[in-house]
């Protein structure tokens, strides 16, 4: 029995290096249609790589520092300055994973869209969105947008409205060309972020490397102004409100000082029961007055102190650089690539496609 079992198998295994052999065979035989076939990859994956316009990539590393030790010390200086207990919300913390969403944001495209650069090879600046309207595309975009403006060109023959040239975009009404402009200059911007390190890498591509390292660097200051304006914007209210307070305490003790000042001058020699009981009113009216000024006072400081906590601290791992060389296209590995799938391509069709293709035909005829 297990020596019939033993024969099968051995049979079966002779039998695939027969199938096997007869493919290669097969390949083999048709070398000739597979090199034509790798020469005609060749020269699309040229073709391809050269209209290709270059890309510069320009990559810049974050460390955010959270703030979130401020707590402690803020608690220290509220008691140190006679707040006891007085307790401070932390502002909300924002997660390092919003990050890309911000940078993705039409109101943070907006902060660039009038961002006035000059290219490496130009002797004017222009602004970022005409820059990334006006960029290179390969031939084959240009062919396939002729049908759009075609009928975009008719449609504007019955349309009696035109788009009108703004200074600024308006966010909340925006027009087609700019929010095609804000899409281009979405699409030059990404950022990656590290949820466990809090590194954060934001990358530029445009295809220009002076402007590339200059939105890159824009980027990353626009953004910790963002995330810094986020952060300390609970605490600036709090300051705020606290002013207000301050300042009519401050305004009310004044007030009662210079009243309860007059009176002792006026009443120096008056020994009345009368006027020495109204002097200490007034003494205890303007020691309130005067013990909520100095908490008023002391508060308004450690919200102060509190906006400074807030403030995030960036440490630039790698800063913004003008790049020496294009990062796209990648020529070797598109012309590699185009002579794989031409060589698997025609290996495919000379081993099964064209026997299907038989089949397919005798089946129609029949």
């Amino acid at each position: 029995m297990e020596q019939n079992i033993n024969n099968t198998q051995t049979e079966n295994g002779k039998e695939q290096e027969i199938d096997l052999l007869e493919l290669v065979g097969k390949l083999w035989r048709k070398k000739k249609q597979i090199c034509k076939a790798a020469g005609y990859g060749a020269l699309i994956g040229l073709v391809v790589a050269f209209s290709l316009p270059r890309e510069y990539t320009v990559s810049v590393t974050l460390s955010p520092e959270s703030g979130k030790t401020g707590g402690s010390s803020l608690m220290g200086m509220a008691s140190m300055l006679g707040l006891g207990n007085a307790t401070i919300a932390d502002a909300d913390a924002l997660n390092v994973s919003l990050f890309p969403e911000i940078i993705a944001s039409t109101p943070f495209a907006l902060e660039l869209y009038s961002m006035q650069v000059k290219p490496e090879k130009s002797d004017t600046t222009v602004a970022l969105h005409q820059f990334v309207e006006e960029q290179s595309k390969p031939w084959w975009g240009y062919v396939f947008a002729l049908p759009g403006k075609a009928i975009g060109g008719v449609m504007s023959l019955f349309s009696d409205k035109e788009e009108e040239e703004r200074i600024a975009p308006d966010p909340f009404h925006l027009t087609r060309k700019e929010e095609k402009s804000l899409m281009l200059i979405k699409e030059s911007m990404k950022a990656e972020a590290d949820k466990t390190t809090g590194i954060t890498t934001i990358t530029v591509t445009l295809q220009d490397p002076v402007v590339t390292a200059v939105v890159a660097d824009s980027v990353v200051n626009k953004l910790q102004q963002y995330i810094a304006d986020y952060r300390t914007r609970k605490a600036t209210e709090d300051f705020n409100y606290q002013e207000v307070i301050y300042n009519k305490a401050k305004a009310e003790f004044y007030s009662l000082q210079q009243e309860y000042a007059r009176y002792v001058d006026r009443n120096q020699k008056i020994t009345l029961q009368s006027a020495k009981i109204e002097q200490e009113r007034m003494k205890d009216q303007y020691d309130l007055a005067y013990q909520l000024f100095q908490q008023a006072a002391t508060q308004l400081e450690v919200f102060r102190a509190k906006i400074q906590e807030d403030k995030p601290v960036f440490a630039v791992v790698e800063p913004a650089s003008v790049p020496l060389k294009p990062s796209a296209p990648r020529k070797v590995i598109i012309l590699i690539g185009f002579v794989f799938l031409a060589v698997v391509g025609s290996g495919a069709w000379i081993l099964f496609g064209k026997e299907l293709w038989e089949d397919v035909k005798k089946g129609i005829r029949g």
